[in-house]
């Protein structure tokens, strides 16, 4: 048995206040990259803001955790402890929500002039906020930490929650509170347990959520260029395998990446989604392109 001696108030306080001030450096610079990003990427004609739409009345649903006061119904409210929110059809046609993987996984490039995948990752995420925005969309996290809003402080929100990294290697999908009918995007590399994508899609396609789904990797992770004598170790510390013999692995390793994109595409198949695939060494600025249409084609709209 091991003892732990907790640090002195003052190192605990000087620890929080770097990790604070980490991430408070890491915003803005996301915020900026993301801007001129999505700068980059033309805008057309963009929501739903077409005459006689938005009045139609589509249902109530428990009131969420960010939810003005003003939106709550008092009188279908009234009828038990519950709090309601009456929600029209517009406010449900533009609302899209985001899953970021904040894995460890995400946090690896094979070399140095390349982006961390979970870089990539947010950084696309952040930039395609930052276009339905702009174009009259609500856009949030799945789950109930930050539900659909507009505006620029929405903006500030997501890039805030953006550069929070998660502790275990592959962080499934979090499918919690979706709203009917809206829309996603999920940006991961996928390389955790399929069966929870399979639960968050299920989710969304019951619920009525279309979407988008990017798999992003590296390009090592698509070529496996090992050989002789290598060890691998996940990037969280929880998974480690020596072997002498890198490149007898290579066959089957590329057999069951083919295997696990397959089982995504015929997965956002079946739930109407559609599926995306992103290499880190590609161009930032095409891969967003192809998001924004996606997200705004394709019977998703």
């Amino acid at each position: 048995m091991t003892s732990t001696t907790p640090l002195p108030y003052a190192t605990q306080s000087t620890t929080l206040r770097a990790a604070a001030e980490t991430q408070a450096a890491t915003l803005p610079a996301l915020l900026a990259r993301a801007e001129h990003l999505a700068g980059a990427v033309l805008l057309g004609d963009h929501g739903r803001r077409r005459a006689g739409m938005g009045d139609d009345f589509w249902q109530y649903r428990p009131a969420q955790s960010g939810d003005s006061r003003r939106l709550i119904d008092h009188r279908r409210s009234a009828r038990g402890d519950t709090e309601f929110v009456r929600e029209r059809e517009w406010q449900i046609a533009q609302s899209v929500m985001l899953w970021i993987d904040q894995g460890a996984s995400m946090r690896f490039a094979s070399t140095d002039d390349l982006p961390l995948k979970t870089d990539r990752a947010r950084l696309l995420g952040l930039a395609c906020a930052i276009l339905l925005v702009r174009g009259g969309e609500r856009v949030g996290l799945t789950g109930t930490t930050l539900p659909p809003r507009r505006g620029n402080t929405q903006i500030l929100r997501l890039a805030e929650a953006f550069t929070t990294d998660a502790v275990e290697d592959y962080a499934p999908p979090e499918h919690r509170a979706m709203i009917p009918s809206a829309r996603a995007l999920f940006i991961s590399d996928f390389m955790g347990d399929v069966e929870e994508v399979k639960l968050a899609l299920t989710k969304a396609a019951d619920r009525g959520v279309r979407g988008v789904l990017l798999h992003v990797l590296d390009r090592s992770e698509e070529a496996f260029p090992f050989r002789g004598r290598t060890i691998f170790e996940s990037v969280g510390g929880s998974l480690r395998h020596e072997t002498l013999k890198a490149n007898d692995l290579r066959d089957r390793y590329l057999d069951r990446l083919a295997a696990r994109k397959e089982e995504l595409q015929k997965l956002c198949a079946l739930t109407s989604w559609q599926y995306g695939l992103h290499h880190t060494d590609a161009s930032a600025q095409s891969a967003l392109l192809w998001l924004y249409r996606a997200l705004d084609t394709g019977g998703i709209r």
